[in-house]
């Protein structure tokens, strides 16, 4: 799995320890089922089952909720007040699930 992420992400993660948790999470949109990407630099907690990857200079632990890897987890900030991150599976902001 690669890890694409613009400058401002890694400064973002890198600022906050270096380490940066994302998991899949389903939900429904509209009748389909999809599922999102969730991204914290703080742990979701310990019932998942994160794996670690590392690349652009942070770490990320992946939990993809039971699927496949994707090929590519893409990472950007978002937000002007209170910023974060946000992450999207193959650069799609949700996938059908």
């Amino acid at each position: 799995m690669r890890i694409v992420a613009s400058s401002d992400a890694v400064e973002f993660v890198r600022d906050r320890g270096g380490v940066l948790y994302v998991w899949a999470t389903a939900m429904e949109y509209g009748y389909h089922p999809v599922f999102v990407l969730e991204a914290s630099v703080d742990s979701p907690g310990a019932d998942r089952a994160f794996q670690r990857f590392e690349g652009e200079g942070i770490a990320l632990l992946f939990d993809p909720g039971g699927r496949e890897l994707p090929d590519s987890v893409h990472l950007d900030v978002a937000g002007l007040v209170r910023k974060r991150i946000r992450a999207s599976w193959n650069g799609h902001s949700f996938t059908p699930g």
